[in-house]
């Protein structure tokens, strides 16, 4: 048996692989073994890529085997220190790094295999397919690339959050469109001569990509981030073409049609339009806040950590409700000792989880699996909303946007008709904050001056240790 029939055996094996642990990240309990088995598959998938590579590599074995060997070093010597020292919360900013990697890779592949397959005037069929593959991919890559840029930047808040509302932003991005199909025209027409509209191309897309992103408010950016996987994954399956991978191919595929429904279900669950999302403008500032006006529709309760632990030593049943807070806290720990304690006096304490909570889709289910709070115990929006009239005491715990009444009650609201935690219908309500500041979306919430919620001012983290050793 050939080397080629070994390595494309590996490859579907890998495939395989891929497909289970996709299947096995669907559930918390099964999130482990999906990780493994996905780690596995990327395992075999670089074994027979570098098997297949020094088959067919035209070189003496050892240098290319040296050459591939320092890539790896390089890499996995990155890949660690980055693993070992990025803190939890800086994962979202992180994965839009990440993503920006595989978008640079995708414009590499193509100028490489432009370069090194360069096409010929009257080229047939099958050479204009290759050429449509590079043009295609070239773009996707370069867009994922400086989007998931802007993206990183304002997820690190180097960047200002809030859009960047240019006049006619939505035309400039159809110019751009309209540019690209007219230069993939003269890269078509004209393909042994096609380095100048390719670049051109690639310059236009640079901008696009970031344009794209950088009109997208901060309260979007958990659907952008979903949005830059699905579109690192198309870029991953173009590289394929290009490369004639047919596992890259499966696995950009794989992580693009996730990607894809990931950003559809963030965009329900915000009540937002996928389309009205890539528009942008979500999160700027109201128009109150922006002229000085009232930013606080009302008077506000202030409560001590005492007080609370009173509230919970009478309490019969408990809802914790996390949000990014939270995470910049590091509070999930102290807030896991508390919930084991309330639960050892016989409170029923459970955990809330908006599905956007956080900057990343399932971040506060990673946190609190961190801190090893039980599965059962954590549930989602739709699982848990018709629990809170008959809760005794909800925390809301460094979350905001996702606890908003104005969602419901406001129809001018900027997120009106977003389905939220109704955390307002319980007995009392204290709200975890550092300060009276609106939420990431900019947008002010009259939870804090409803008269069943306390406010509880100060570092997360220390406020639910000062409750524990009152408890």
């Amino acid at each position: 048996m050939s080397v080629e029939s070994i390595v494309q055996a590996v490859y579907l094996v890998a495939a395989v692989l891929f497909v289970l642990s996709l299947a096995g990240l669907s559930r918390q309990e099964t999130a482990r073994r999906g990780v493994l088995l996905g780690m596995t598959g990327m395992g075999l998938a670089l074994v027979a890529t570098i098997a297949l590579a020094l088959d067919r590599s035209e070189r003496p074995v050892g240098v290319t085997a040296g050459l591939i060997l320092l890539v790896l070093l390089v890499g996995a010597t990155v890949g660690t220190w980055r693993a070992r020292t990025v803190e939890m919360t800086q994962m979202p900013e992180l994965i839009a790094l990440l993503h920006s990697f595989v978008g640079a890779a995708a414009v590499l592949v193509g100028f490489g295999s432009y370069l090194s397959e360069p096409a010929t005037s009257g080229a047939d069929a099958g050479e204009t397919v290759h050429l449509v593959e590079v043009f295609l991919g070239v773009l996707i890559g370069a867009v994922t690339f400086t989007g998931s840029v802007v993206a990183f930047g304002k997820l690190s808040a180097r960047l200002r959050s809030s859009p960047l509302l240019l006049p006619g932003r939505n035309w400039l991005n159809l110019a751009a469109l309209v540019a690209c199909a007219g230069l993939l025209w003269w890269f078509l027409a004209d393909g042994a001569a096609g380095l100048v509209p390719l670049l051109l191309m690639t310059v236009v897309a640079l901008a696009l990509g970031w344009h794209l992103v950088a009109a997208i408010g901060g309260g979007d950016m958990p659907v952008v981030v979903s949005m830059l996987n699905s579109y690192s994954g198309w870029a991953a399956a173009a590289a394929g073409f290009m490369l004639g991978n047919d596992l890259l191919i499966i696995t950009g595929a794989l992580v693009g049609s996730s990607g894809a429904i990931l950003s559809y279900l963030m965009c329900k669950a915000m009540n937002r339009s996928f389309v009205s999302v890539i528009l942008g403008g979500f999160g700027a500032e109201t128009p109150a806040a922006a002229a000085g006006g009232p930013a606080e529709p009302g008077t506000y309760r202030e409560t001590t950590a005492l007080e609370v632990a009173d509230r919970l030593t009478a309490a019969r049943s408990v809802i914790v409700v996390p949000g990014y807070g939270m995470a910049v806290a590091k509070a999930q720990y102290p807030v896991a000792d508390l919930v084991s304690r309330l639960t050892a006096r016989g409170t029923t304490v459970r955990f809330g989880i908006h599905p956007v909570a956080g900057r990343l889709p399932g971040h506060m289910n990673v946190l609190l699996a961190e801190a090893k709070v039980p599965y059962d115990q954590v549930l989602g929006m739709d699982e848990i909303n018709d629990d809170f009239p008959g809760t005794d005491v909800v925390l809301v715990i460094g979350a905001n946007d996702t606890v908003n009444p104005a969602a419901q009650d406001d129809p001018a609201s900027p997120i009106a008709g977003m389905p939220v935690l109704e955390v307002w219908r319980a007995r009392e309500v204290v709200v975890f904050k550092r300060s009276m500041a609106t939420g990431y979306a900019g947008v002010q919430n009259p939870l804090f001056f409803r008269e069943n919620t306390a406010m509880l001012f100060g570092d997360a983290k220390e406020q639910v240790e000062l409750i524990v050793q009152a408890l």
